[in-house]
């Protein structure tokens, strides 16, 4: 095989624009690239390096023999290597043998910018060049509508490992099965998006996914990069959208990874008390290098470019924006105001969001992030950090905290429930009960339910009936929809036997009812960041544990009420203060015995009278069922 070719996909401008911090399309320079140079079939090599001695690709294709196929290094000290080696395409296997000018140091690396990666165990990049055809051109024109944060927004969290398994093979279903069977799911359901917990390539299953060392390559255990492709391309065919874990928050250690890349702290920050987590003993990025930026942001655009995804969840942020975050007096020192804030990463997390929404305006990106730090989700120009949404935990904290007690203690705890609204108004939230609540002895949601088995699926069905009616968009992790006894083991498929009982089967019927209910009333989300969408009938019936509260969309005249009833005594005649109208007409009710309910229901219609409660000049007599939520529509 010949040696390397001297060759380059890098102009001064993207020299410029790399070593700037403001290059956002890496990917089309790094890596490894198919190509033909003077008529030679062959693939480009580009890696960054600074540190480095000398470079060799070693691979497949020439025993993974070191020096047989050196890189050169770029004029310009951008630390840069790079070079042809004719005959090498795609599938061929490669590292990069790296030797340090840093005590004559030697890594081995797979490639940062591989698009896809051998099998784990096996640590290699793959040269990949797919030539999938898109088929999703109708939901590309029209997902702004779908994306917008006035649209109904309700999210099926997935671990694709775990979600089913094949039982007689003991595996995970592949890419293209999911393109069948998940898609077929959730659009049964009528969730409006997929979130997928990571799919970069990891190299270590009980991480989840969360400690990636292919950023750009979809995980080789459920198939090729352009299956995956198919799947994403399957749910948007099916108008479901798909939002993508993302983890610029740390890395791990493994010695095929981005750690001490050529020698040196290179994507880590060199100092230990902003660049090591001790919470998941890995790395921390130097937000403050440009270089790193520009390949965390060029990642980000990645996957919403070459992969269609119509957001991005960013895991972990509160872990980035604060220079304390688990770490005790004398392990972080302040910023250079004195404060805990990590300023380099909150510019970072700014220079992001403005990026992807100027090219991707019809996307969101969610933050998870679980402290007061204000304006996560404002727009930049306003201060905030830019995120489309935030993941309220303080709503899934104490809400979940109030329907684990037993309903005779609730009446002392009212204010867990409805404290959330005096917030929830300050970011654009998203109400999450993801798959870090069903694990290390939290017990799955259902587990959480008191009571006997009767009250236990009452609990739930409310408990998601007063989620889907509250402020905000909506996210729930697989097997709650349906009531998932054990925990979530990720060695595990969910526990689908439990739909031949009629209770789980009822949980099921419930949510996908409530999809429905959510999409089809604008009350329950044109205005759902906003404080002009709720207004509270009741928050302080403490005796009888019970809330009661409205819902608006932009157009006033189609408000909802909602009644809840947190004890399992059924409120035959309880009266509610109501705006004006003729009749209430009831359009849900979480006791119905399709959901495994007693079926105690309001008459269909409900004469409004001109008689003064709760500080209204109307009102009417309702039936709230034991442990229930009821849904009713105002006709004029």
């Amino acid at each position: 095989m010949s040696k390397v070719i001297a060759h380059s996909f890098f102009s001064e401008f993207d020299i410029n624009l790399f070593k700037a911090g403001k290059h956002y399309r890496l990917y089309e320079k790094f890596g490894s690239h198919v190509t033909t140079v003077d008529g030679e079939e062959g693939t480009y090599f580009a890696v960054w390096a600074p540190s480095a001695k000398s470079i060799s690709v070693i691979g497949d294709f020439n025993f993974w023999v070191e020096g047989e196929h050196q890189l050169n290094v770029r004029w310009d000290e951008s630390g840069i290597w790079e070079g042809f080696i004719p005959g090498a395409g795609k599938g061929s296997v490669y590292k990069y043998k790296i030797q340090s000018h840093h005590n004559d140091i030697k890594t081995e690396k797979a490639d940062p910018y591989a698009r896809r990666c051998e099998h784990p165990p096996k640590t290699a990049s793959v040269v990949w060049d797919d030539t999938y055809t898109w088929n999703d051109a109708k939901w590309m024109k029209k997902r702004k509508k779908h994306n917008a944060i006035n649209a109904p927004f309700s999210v099926y969290e997935v671990h694709l490992g775990s979600w089913k398994k094949r039982v007689e093979e003991n595996r995970s279903l592949s890419y293209t099965e999911l393109a069948d069977e998940l898609v077929a799911y959730v659009k049964e359901m009528q969730f409006t998006h997929v979130e997928l917990m990571p799919i970069m390539e990891y190299p270590y299953d009980p991480s989840w996914g969360y400690q990636l060392t292919g950023y750009f390559a979809p995980t080789s255990r459920f198939g090729y990069p352009e299956e995956f492709k198919l799947l994403v391309d399957a749910l948007h065919q099916n108008d479901i959208g798909i939002i993508l874990d993302w983890v610029p928050s740390h890395f791990p250690e493994d010695a095929h990874g981005l750690g001490f890349f050529d020698g040196t702290c290179l994507y880590e920050h060199p100092d230990k008390k902003k660049g090591y987590h001790p919470d998941w003993k890995s790395l921390i990025f130097n937000y403050g290098r440009n270089e790193v930026k520009s390949f965390l942001i060029s990642n980000a655009i990645f996957w919403l470019d070459q992969y269609h995804a119509d957001g991005l969840r960013v895991d972990a942020v509160a872990s980035m924006l604060f220079l304390d975050y688990s770490r005790e007096d004398g392990e972080w020192e302040p910023n250079m105001f004195g404060g805990r804030e990590n300023l380099e990463a909150i510019t970072f997390m700014k220079e992001l969001n403005e990026e992807v929404y100027a090219s991707f305006p019809d996307v969101q990106t969610i933050a998870e992030e679980s402290t007061s730090f204000p304006m996560v989700s404002k727009p930049t120009f306003l201060g905030g950090l830019g995120f489309g949404m935030k993941w309220m935990m303080g709503w899934m904290h104490d809400t979940l905290q109030y329907i684990s007690k037993e309903p005779i203690y609730r009446k002392h705890h009212q204010n867990d429930l409805t404290f959330s609204m005096t917030y929830a108004f300050t970011e654009n939230f998203m109400l999450p009960l993801s798959h870090d609540e069903v694990v290390y002895g939290k017990r799955s949601i259902m587990g959480r339910m008191p009571g006997d088995e009767w009250q236990q699926f009452a609990n739930l069905r409310l408990l998601y009936s007063y989620m889907f009616t509250h402020p905000g968009t909506i996210l729930l992790f697989m097997g709650s929809e349906f009531g998932q006894r054990e925990e979530w083991n990720f060695q595990q498929s969910l526990d689908w036997h439990l739909l031949e009982h009629n209770y789980h089967k009822g949980i099921k019927n419930l949510i996908t009812d409530l999809n429905k209910l959510y999409k089809k009333n604008p009350a329950l989300y044109e205005q759902q960041f906003s404080a002009a969408g709720f207004e509270w009938i009741s928050y302080d019936d403490h005796e009888n544990s019970v809330i009661t509260y409205i819902r608006k969309g932009a157009k006033e005249e189609n408000p909802l009420i909602i009644a809840c009833n947190f004890t399992p005594i059924p409120r035959t005649e309880y009266r509610i203060g109501l705006p004006n109208g003729r009749k209430l007409m009831q359009i849900f009710n979480s006791d119905d015995e399709k959901y495994g309910g007693s079926g105690l229901s309001n008459q269909k219609e409900i004469n409004i009278d001109d008689y003064n409660w709760n500080n209204r000049s109307n009102s009417a007599e309702i039936a709230i069922p034991p442990l229930g939520a009821v849904v009713f529509k105002i006709e004029e």
